[in-house]
């Protein structure tokens, strides 16, 4: 549910760089989160992932190999109104506008039929330690402790013992999730941030990553992400009948990320 006075959303891309989305603004505010990192203009197909913020197109996988897909890494190339990456295995089409003042990405990959992917739109945003996450309760959450083991099934906000709804200030640990759920909610003072993803006859999710300076172990930072999915993993190696996305006889499949504003009075 939307509350609030909506606030109208803009989006800046980098085609050159992966796609990557550089800029989130609603109402003032910036929402994607940055952080100095030299190798992000120079990677190519294959590198390990370049930490940079702002919001990458992970596919077809986020975790595994490639490292955080393989669209982050390439080029991609005007094609009309669309942008367009080309992969080894699949061509993915994307292109961004608005409706009714909400940023909207529409996506299609094509690729051979029964093809298995995960995407996430790998957001990294820029927020206090007051901020807090909202999801409907109980959903079915898949908790990742560390990033080498499986997960623990939990039900939304709490999963072993941690409050995944919550930031606060850091403390030293680094956790992921996924949560079965088509959209989330991300408050953070008086402005709200709304995030959803619809594809039909694909699983869909929002991925979490609450990193309170507990990684990299070497040179801990401060990073939350929040990712709207299609699959309902992070790799998708191994993974089990329903939790990747798979491509149909057509060759193709079909979402929408919505991206909404809003801001308290």
């Amino acid at each position: 549910m939307v509350t609030g006075t909506r606030l109208p959303v803009s989006v800046v891309a980098d085609p050159d760089h992966g796609g990557r989305w550089t800029s989130l603004t609603a109402g003032g505010r910036e929402w994607l989160w940055h952080r100095d990192e030299p190798r992000r203009p120079l990677v190519r197909p294959g590198d390990p992932f370049a930490d940079a913020g702002g919001l990458e197109e992970c596919v077809p996988t986020v975790r595994g190999l490639p490292d955080h897909g393989d669209a982050w890494s390439r080029r991609w190339r005007r094609h009309g109104q669309a942008d367009v990456v080309e992969c080894p295995d699949f061509r993915l089409t994307r292109r961004l506008g608005t409706e009714a003042g909400a940023a909207v990405a529409d996506y299609t990959l094509t690729a051979e039929p029964g093809y298995r992917f995960v995407w996430a739109a790998h957001a990294l945003l820029d927020l206090s330690p007051d901020a807090w996450i909202g999801i409907d309760a109980s959903a079915e959450t898949r908790l990742y402790p560390d990033e080498g083991a499986g997960w623990i099934t939990g039900h939304w906000p709490r999963v072993d013992g941690i409050p995944l709804d919550r930031l606060g200030p850091d403390e030293g640990t680094a956790v992921g999730a996924v949560v079965l759920t088509p959209r989330v909610a991300v408050h953070d003072g008086p402005h709200t941030l709304y995030l959803s993803v619809e594809a039909a006859g694909q699983p869909v999710a929002v991925a979490l990553w609450r990193n309170l300076g507990g990684f990299p172990q070497d040179a801990p930072y401060r990073s939350t992400g929040v990712e709207p999915m299609l699959g309902r993993v992070f790799d998708r190696t191994g993974a089990t009948d329903g939790d990747t996305a798979v491509v149909p006889p057509s060759g193709e499949v079909a979402w929408r990320l919505t991206v909404t504003a809003t801001r308290r009075t």
